[in-house]
């Protein structure tokens, strides 16, 4: 009785957490940072996994003894003959089923326990139309999703943040997501990425789950008090080397209204965009590229997508699960500049010399922090290093 009431009493608190979770930009009931927020995280999605993947294992043995007795009854002549027992396949399925159930909670131990705060330093080289020479060289430094929260604990950010200083990086920027909800210390986060260190200043932007957070404002003027600039739907003069560069951010472009309409993404931010320099645009959505490329934007810098967070490789195919949110994944992406955002395809990085003519370029950063499950997988935390190139 006691070890049954202790299972239910544990099985009844990981689903009110669960519960809880879901009420993203609603406040949360439990405290923040707590065993059972991790417990219940991993146990919901590796036992979803595990389900699939022990249906999956079913399926196919099922398939086998339809396609078995298929091909024995037309080879007997008494259809109502019985076929003796198969062992060999029974263990089989056996164990595979065993396997696929275990699989997903070992996977999520180690994407969990080795992957998640497992922090990668990018340094990638982009090559930008329209770059001043004296611009050359330029380092940007990039955080993003940092998802401060039960998952993501303070000190962790100061790590981050640490390890960004040390790329010696000329402006640094956040791309948005500091918290994930309502509840979350927000104050915090700011706290921490004010520690960064860049002679032309540190910017960001608002991400959605500032929107979920009700944080917008209250993200604009702590970053304003720490003595950064968080832009929203504003632009502002970076000079480097006596050569001028225009930065732009905005809050989460929104797709689509709530009744399923879709939006124009960065209305109204052709005021913002200068010809007679380089623009840099932060949006925390990597979707507004092909909008910022018609604008003129030379360059966009974005998050969001934590690079799908669990990443497989199968047959030289990489399977992610923000291709279904987005045809910006992680790393470099360019397309021709000033050019519709409907009837143009995007293009992955392989070589400037690929596009004739201008182009615009994007560089989607995996992120720091986790959503849903804390877990990566394939895809380990990123602080990059961007370093401006004439192109």
């Amino acid at each position: 009785m006691a070890a049954r009431s202790t299972y239910v009493v544990g099985l009844l608190l990981i689903v009110f957490t669960l519960a809880d979770s879901i009420r993203n930009g609603h406040g949360r009931l439990l405290p923040r940072g707590n065993f059972i927020n991790v417990l219940a995280g991993l146990w919901f999605f590796s036992a979803l996994f595990a389900y699939i993947a022990v249906k999956v294992v079913h399926g196919l043995d099922g398939v086998w003894r339809y396609v078995r007795a298929s091909t024995n009854s037309d080879a007997l002549p008494e259809p109502a003959a019985d076929f003796p027992p198969d062992p060999g396949r029974r263990y089989f399925f056996k164990t595979a089923t065993a396997a696929a159930g275990a699989a997903p909670f070992i996977t999520a131990m180690y994407g969990f326990a080795a992957e998640r705060l497992n922090y990668q330093v990018h340094r990638v080289e982009i090559p930008v139309s329209n770059l001043p020479a004296a611009l050359d060289g330029l380092k940007i430094t990039q955080l993003s999703d940092i998802h401060l929260s039960g998952y993501m604990p303070r000190s962790q950010v100061r790590r981050a943040v640490d390890m960004a200083n040390e790329l010696g990086g000329d402006v640094a920027v956040v791309t948005g997501d500091f918290i994930t909800s309502i509840g979350d210390p927000l104050e915090d986060c700011v706290d921490e990425v004010r520690r960064l260190v860049a002679p032309l200043g540190v910017y960001g932007c608002n991400g959605n789950h500032e929107v979920y957070a009700e944080a917008e404002d209250r993200a604009q003027f702590l970053f304003a008090q720490a003595g950064m600039k968080l832009l929203r739907q504003e632009s502002t003069l970076i000079n480097f080397r006596g050569a001028p560069i225009n930065l732009i951010g905005v809050d989460y472009q929104r797709e689509r209204t709530p009744g399923g309409r879709r939006l124009t993404l960065l209305a109204g931010l052709e005021p913002l965009v200068r010809k007679d320099m380089p623009n840099i645009l932060l949006s925390h959505n990597p979707n507004s590229f092909n909008r910022a490329a018609e604008l003129g934007i030379e360059l966009s810098l974005a998050g969001h997508t934590h690079g799908g967070q669990v990443q497989v490789e199968i047959l030289d195919h990489r399977l992610s699960p923000a291709r279904f949110i987005s045809d910006y994944i992680a790393g470099l992406y360019m397309r021709p500049l000033f050019t519709p955002a409907r009837t143009v395809a995007s293009q992955k990085f392989l070589h400037a010399s690929t596009l004739n003519g201008p182009h615009a370029a994007i560089y989607v950063n995996r992120g720091l922090g986790t959503v849903g499950a804390p877990v990566r997988l394939g895809v380990p935390p990123e602080i990059s290093l961007l370093i401006l190139r004439c192109a």
